[in-house]
């Protein structure tokens, strides 16, 4: 069973007043962020999820992209425990939309595509 497969598991309605249906996680993964924007100019940039779940994550910066704009994220998880030395670094590679922006951030709704490879 894969990273997504076990978040999917764990769909379910909180018990929050915002109601979400997926577990959100407070990880902070760091995470390559790539869009096409303008005029087909590429862009790339590199920061840090504020939360994560199965269905999307929200990253901080104070300069979000447009609602709507596509975009495709690498996603840099650690295995093994903190203490261990040789841990491994694995990517997760998963497209999405930016669904929402407020000053602090925005959120990325996930495709269901995605490959998880070693680095």
């Amino acid at each position: 069973m894969n990273f997504f497969e076990m978040m999917y598991l764990n769909d379910f309605v909180m018990n929050e007043p915002d109601r979400r249906t997926m577990e959100r996680f407070d990880l902070k993964l760091l995470t390559k962020l790539l869009w096409t924007g303008k005029n087909n100019k590429q862009g790339s940039i590199e920061l840090m999820t504020h939360n994560i779940c199965a269905g999307g994550a929200y990253l901080m910066t104070n300069r979000p992209l447009p609602q709507g704009t596509a975009v495709k994220m690498d996603l840099m998880v650690q295995l093994g425990k903190p203490h261990e030395s040789g841990r491994r670094l694995s990517i997760i590679i998963v497209s999405g939309h930016v669904i929402r922006t407020d000053d602090h951030g925005m959120a990325i709704c996930f495709d269901r595509n995605y490959k998880i490879l070693p680095h």
